[in-house]
């Protein structure tokens, strides 16, 4: 990856000579090149925002701030305890990939949602989601944001309602929140219309909550039937999206066979904290990313391919 990025930085130098690298100040109007620098002579040092103007100037420049952007990532893995620093991923696809129904998980209808566990993608990424709401731990959102690392939370109002304003915070810190029914039931044993209420009534609370419907809808427990499609596609939804992997604050649970990771798959976890699990949020983090990191992973952000 760092390859690409710096390959990527001496094409661009290469084929604008002089011309300022990402972050660099501009040049006012009608000034550019070393007119740019009036009373500096070749031999002067050059203060902290002037340009680079030559493409080795704009390579070197480059290369800096990677590694110094890089240290800075390694100093806050180390200070959340994570083993290693969080692999960056790529930037997201141009287009979206198609989205269809994983073999044997179809109900008949392919126009319904399509409920997928993996996203048809050759990059190596895997996609971190957050369901239910129960524990809303304020170190989570500081180690996230800190981390810079991407989730999506799947959310039911009987626990979120206890404080709409965490989500709020989650929201603000670029999460995209979605829609895990008004009340966690087991959707199969529900009729059309009453699965129809859970979910459309959860699209409801999160866009008057949060101004936005969400068109991708998990339901609890992973458990669905025709009804259930057919309602998340009439009250909006685009996507059903299930998972590969689940992760716990002391271990990582495959579905599977290979009990592997793999481009795509979309791992899951659950805000819980001491009271039901054996560890934090944070311990999960920590599993979780260490997994993902040591497999050769990064997590990018499921809404850039979905």
């Amino acid at each position: 990856m760092v390859t690409g990025l710096l390959v990527a930085a001496l094409g661009t130098a290469c084929a604008a000579e002089g011309t300022r690298p990402p972050g660099a100040a501009a040049a006012p109007p009608g000034q550019h090149g070393r007119e740019a620098q009036a009373g500096q002579g070749p031999g002067r040092a050059q203060g902290p925002q002037a340009r680079p103007d030559t493409a080795s100037g704009a390579l070197t420049a480059y290369v800096e701030r990677f590694r110094k952007a890089q240290a800075r990532r390694a100093a806050v893995a180390r200070r959340w305890g994570l083993k290693q620093t969080p692999l960056l991923p790529p930037d997201p696809p141009r287009t979206k990939p198609e989205i269809t129904f994983r073999k044997g998980f179809g109900v008949g209808d392919p126009s319904l949602p399509p409920v997928f566990t993996t996203v048809p993608t050759k990059d190596r990424v895997v996609f971190l989601t957050i369901d239910d709401g129960s524990d809303k731990d304020p170190e989570l959102l500081r180690m996230m944001s800190e981390l810079d690392i991407p989730y999506s939370a799947f959310l039911s109002d009987y626990l979120v309602k206890e404080d709409y304003g965490y989500f709020k915070r989650m929201q603000g810190l670029g999460v995209a929140l979605h829609n895990h029914t008004l009340t966690h039931p087991y959707m199969p044993a529900l009729s059309y219309e009453e699965q129809k209420r859970e979910i459309c009534g959860q699209q409801d609370v999160i866009e008057r909550q949060y101004g936005k419907r969400p068109t991708l809808f998990r339901p609890p427990y992973g458990n669905y039937d025709a009804d259930t499609l057919r309602a998340a596609r009439d009250c909006g939804i685009k996507a059903v999206p299930l998972w590969s992997a689940e992760a716990f604050p002391d271990r990582m649970e495959w579905r599977e066979w290979d009990r592997d990771l793999h481009p795509g798959d979309i791992v899951l976890t659950h805000f819980r904290g001491r009271g039901e699990w054996k560890g934090s949020m944070a311990d999960m983090i920590r599993r979780a990313m260490d997994t993902i990191t040591a497999r050769g992973y990064a997590v990018a952000r499921l809404e850039d391919y979905v």
